[in-house]
């Protein structure tokens, strides 16, 4: 059995790092509170945007000098603690409190659940390598990028510039992860990795935030609602990236929360409002400064916002200014403190894995010069297959089959995990069911409720995204529509769609759905099929799992209950 004693230890640091990490954002949600706003999934946009701006301010102290960077991280959490206490939180309105700490429960026990399920077969003395397996085939060492850069930024600051990690300059990824470590390293740090394993679970978890606040402006019915973040939470999607930690769900948090701004009903008002500019604004830079592939889901949201009612020029003004003074840092940080930092442009958008002296553009032409025509519809359908994942589905199933016949049940998990991995419609799988289901219904003349409405709006938005997606990538093996190449909004807003689809037509429907789907992830996932040498599956691992999965669940479905 698995040793308690680094159960406990995980259990602390998860204690630590999400309480270190609500501080600011709890701070913003109070003192807004205190200033009249009660609208709750913009009080959870304003809490995502304070935690990502905060950590955007750790990153440039440190960049700017080692000492500057750890008073600041230290004045963060004293002085959010200063103004929580000036804000009273006992005298606020308690039904508000109420509604606010569900997504933060939810969103701590989305965390639990996942580091809990990450180490159920040990291997903490070792975070990062077993990140890269546990729930996957081989990943890269990508999730080991932010904690290398944070570590040099920590002890070097900006003279010199950082060495590159492998042959990734640290100018190739954004900077936001960097910063929640470097905010968070001050306070206890460990040679291992364990506490940024911990902290980047924490981080990848707060899509859950996003979702939620998603899924409240949408005003979905509480058992809609619930079973939706249920379905999304226990997916393939938030266990794999929530678990090897590079910064993917972290920025589709940013993007959810900036499209329930628009979904919202009060989307009307909050065009003319410059202060929702300036949030809307700092949501996207947000996204943009955790992840690059951001821009895919934020190029369709800003249309979708604009179809929705364009805003006044005031307001257009000011989420430019905005955008420039999140983003405009980190371009000058590219162009001039470690250039060229676009070498993912060329490799997802041109094709190009050379590191050569081309500018982005230049490498764009060439690549499409050198497919040619047939070449390039050629790449463009193969995005399209990508994301169907008709023939990974094929050889999976087929491999399945083989390694059952020979009793290899590892093999058989593994070859139904890569398909699930890589695309988008073996993942979704079962839910599928929900806008099939809405098709049928749809024939018969049945359409009604916010669950259509939402399920309608987010399927068309992903099909959108898709395509968009397809389009854009160049194509071939290295940049071509892989799910986790893309942005995670993605495969989260289509799982709550399907839900929520198929609650549209018959709640009973939707929640045979989910509890298949959570059945048929659980018995993907729980099995080690790679364990660290000399490891074993821990009980108290495997309890609190179960009891953090438990709590979310009737957390999640509590109002529909009461």
């Amino acid at each position: 059995m698995g040793e308690p004693g680094a159960d406990i230890e995980l259990f602390l640091l998860l204690l630590e790092h999400l309480a270190v990490t609500a501080l600011p954002a709890s701070l913003a949600v109070f003192a807004a509170a205190r200033r009249g706003l009660r609208d709750v999934p913009l009080l959870l946009c304003l809490a995502l945007a304070a935690s990502g701006m905060s950590a955007m301010l750790a990153f440039w102290a440190f960049w700017a000098d080692p000492l500057l960077g750890q008073a600041v991280a230290f004045l963060l959490v004293l002085g959010s603690v200063y103004g929580i206490v000036l804000c009273r939180p006992d005298r606020l309105d308690g039904e508000l409190l109420r509604r606010l700490a569900v997504p933060a429960a939810l969103w701590g026990l989305g965390a639990a659940f996942v580091v809990f399920l990450g180490f159920l077969h040990g291997g903490s003395d070792e975070p990062l390598a077993l990140a890269a397996l546990r729930f996957s085939h081989q990943l890269p060492a990508d999730n080991q990028i932010p904690h290398y850069f944070a570590d040099w930024y920590f002890e070097h600051g900006h003279d010199p510039v950082p060495p590159p990690f492998a042959d990734w300059l640290s100018s190739d990824r954004p900077p936001l992860q960097v910063g929640y470590a470097l905010a968070q390293r001050p306070f206890g740090w460990d040679e291992t990795g364990l506490h940024y394993q911990v902290l980047g679970v924490v981080t990848q978890q707060l899509w859950i935030v996003g979702m939620w606040a998603l899924l409240l402006a949408a005003r979905l019915r509480p058992l809609a609602r619930g079973l939706a973040i249920v379905a999304a939470a226990v997916s393939d999607v938030a266990i794999v990236h929530g678990f090897f930690v590079w910064p993917k769900l972290l920025a589709a948090a940013f993007v959810l929360a900036a499209l329930a701004m628009v979904l919202s009903g009060g989307w009307g008002r909050l065009r003319g409002d410059p202060r929702a500019a300036a949030l809307f604004a700092a949501l996207c830079a947000l996204a943009m400064l955790a992840h690059g592939a951001s821009a895919f889901a934020l190029i369709l949201l800003l249309g979708f916002a604009a179809l929705r009612g364009v805003p006044s020029r005031r307001w257009l003004g000011v989420a430019a200014l905005v955008a420039i003074a999140f983003l405009g840092p980190w371009t000058v940080y590219q162009r001039f403190v470690d250039p060229p930092g676009d070498r993912l442009l060329k490799w997802q958008l041109g094709g190009s894995l050379a590191i050569d002296d081309r500018g982005a553009l230049e490498a764009i032409v060439d690549g499409y010069e050198a497919a040619g025509l047939d070449g390039t519809l050629a790449n463009k359908w193969g995005n399209a297959t990508k994301i169907v994942g008709q023939r990974e589905t094929e050889f999976a199933v087929e491999g399945a089959v083989d390694f059952a016949r020979e009793g290899d049940w590892d093999l058989v998990v593994a070859a139904l995990r890569f398909p699930r991995f890589v695309s988008l419609l073996p993942m979704l799988a079962l839910l599928l069911a929900g806008p099939v289901a809405m098709a049928v219904a749809r024939a018969r003349g049945a359409r009604a409720g916010p669950e259509w409405s939402f399920a309608l709006r987010s399927l068309g938005f992903c099909l959108a995204l898709a395509a968009t997606w397809a389009l854009l990538m160049f194509g071939e093996p290295d940049s071509s529509t892989l799910l986790h190449v893309g942005s995670l909004v993605l495969p989260l807003l289509a799982i709550c769609a399907c839900v929520a689809g198929a609650y549209s037509v018959s709640p009973r429907l939707a929640c045979v759905l989910v509890a298949l789907h959570a059945v048929l992830v659980l018995a993907l996932f729980v099995p080690a099929i790679a364990p660290p040498p000399e490891t074993s599956y821990s009980a108290l691992a495997a309890v609190l799992a179960a009891a953090s999965l438990a709590g979310f669940v009737l957390v999640a479905l509590r109002p529909a209950l009461r």
